[in-house]
């Protein structure tokens, strides 16, 4: 008798964060300004030690130059407040030496001067480079920082966004009107493709529409043979199917761009709407429906963040065990985010599919492969949503089988 295999295991989780990590000290980054006002101020306190250096030289060269004394005492009595001699009455030889000791004292006394002032005093000039060349730095690298900030606005789908700089034709304004070029052919791709989904969808929707409608009124007829009720409905399951490709296509066109007009949106309603709307499904399945739902506020649109929502527990409850099953749904507030999370049981994922969840029309080579309850478009919608939220949503195998989907977005 053949043994039975072995269920395969889960893959082990992945170890990436697919958030950014985030500095500790961000005032430390080394920033183009703090280089260069490094690099000046450095160059100049460089100069500045060796200017320095050479006065001091030549300082000593020209001390030392005939600093014995130009007369010899034979005889007498000599006192001094600068060095330590006795008013006393000396031979002559000691009298000359003390003497020369004391003008080498007074010699050295006055480079010890001159080295401290000057050191203060470079002290005090590279305190000023430094502030001029951080300065400077930063006037000339301005530009730059009108071309960074368009750009982050521009990441945003923010595509109106000009730089517009003046000053001198120089390679940073040469930058910045190619930049503007650019934005602008982007900006007419952009609107072109927008009027026609708007248009497309429309003209998509209407012929759809009125199948739905000739195909429901024929299957109101009483008297129409069993055959043409039954190829009715597949028309018409058809045409529905058709119908959700179309919308799903133009919510996922739509949600592509920036959310313009937020409102606050509590994460936890959403959560609770769209787990209401598939309680129905989750009880023929036999799937249990659980987890806790805390408050957490962000600002948003609510319908596209319902969508999230709805798509991620649809997948989790359409995709799961046959028997004893579960769906976890968790809303909470996690270091500065607003985290909703949906756990599921059900087959086990591969780690290297997880990457193809998220793209249009994409599944995995399980079960899903031939499910006819979605077009495919559901984590596709889910991802873009979140991005034009300022979030981002992430997947990963659970121990077991199923999946842990995890968005989280700015509060």
């Amino acid at each position: 008798m053949a043994a039975t295999p072995a269920p395969p295991q889960a893959p082990p989780k992945p170890t990436w964060d697919p958030r950014r990590p985030v500095q500790p000290f961000p005032w430390l980054r080394p920033t183009i300004r703090i280089r260069l006002t490094l690099l000046y101020g450095g160059m100049f306190l460089i100069a500045g030690i060796l200017l320095l250096s050479i006065i001091y030289l030549l300082a000593a060269s020209a001390l030392n130059v005939g600093s014995d004394l130009p007369f010899r005492v034979l005889s007498g009595e000599v006192s001094s407040d600068m060095c330590n001699m006795r008013a006393t009455r000396l031979p002559a030889d000691e009298l000359n030496r003390a003497l020369n000791e004391c003008v080498n004292e007074q010699r050295q006394h006055a480079l010890d001067t001159l080295l401290s002032r000057s050191l203060l005093a470079l002290l005090g000039l590279a305190v000023i480079a430094f502030a001029f060349g951080y300065a400077m730095a930063g006037r000339v690298l301005s530009p730059l920082g009108r071309i960074t900030r368009t750009a982050r606005a521009v990441a945003g789908s923010d595509l109106s966004r000009r730089i517009e700089l003046d000053g001198p034709d120089d390679e940073l304004k040469e930058l910045a009107d190619t930049f503007d070029d650019m934005l602008e052919r982007l900006q007419r791709a952009f609107t072109a493709q927008q009027r026609f989904v708007g248009n497309a969808s429309h003209e998509l929707r209407t012929p759809l529409a009125i199948n739905r409608t000739l195909l429901e009124v024929h299957l109101s007829d009483p008297g129409a043979p069993v055959e043409l009720q039954q190829l009715g409905k597949t028309l018409l399951a058809t045409n529905e199917r058709s119908e959700q490709l179309v919308e799903g296509l133009l919510l996922l066109a739509r949600s592509d761009n920036q959310i313009v007009e937020r409102k606050p949106v509590d994460l936890a309603e959403v959560a609770e709407q769209a787990v209401d709307q598939v309680h129905g499904e989750a009880e023929a399945k036999g799937v249990e429906m659980r987890g806790q739902r805390d408050p957490a506020v962000v600002q948003g649109n609510g319908v596209l963040l319902e969508r999230i929502a709805l798509n991620l527990v649809q997948n989790a409850v359409r995709y799961n065990v046959p028997e004893d099953g579960w769906v976890e749904v968790t809303t909470e507030l996690q270091h500065g985010q607003a985290v909703l999370v949906v756990s599921n049981t059900g087959p086990v994922v591969p780690a290297y599919e997880i990457d193809n969840l998220f793209e249009p029309f994409r599944r995995l080579r399980t079960e899903r492969t031939g499910s006819d309850k979605g077009v495919g478009l559901g984590l596709s919608i889910a991802r873009s949503v979140a991005r034009a939220h300022g979030g981002h949503i992430a997947a990963q195998p659970r121990e077991g089988g199923g999946l842990v989907m995890r968005v989280a977005l700015p509060v």
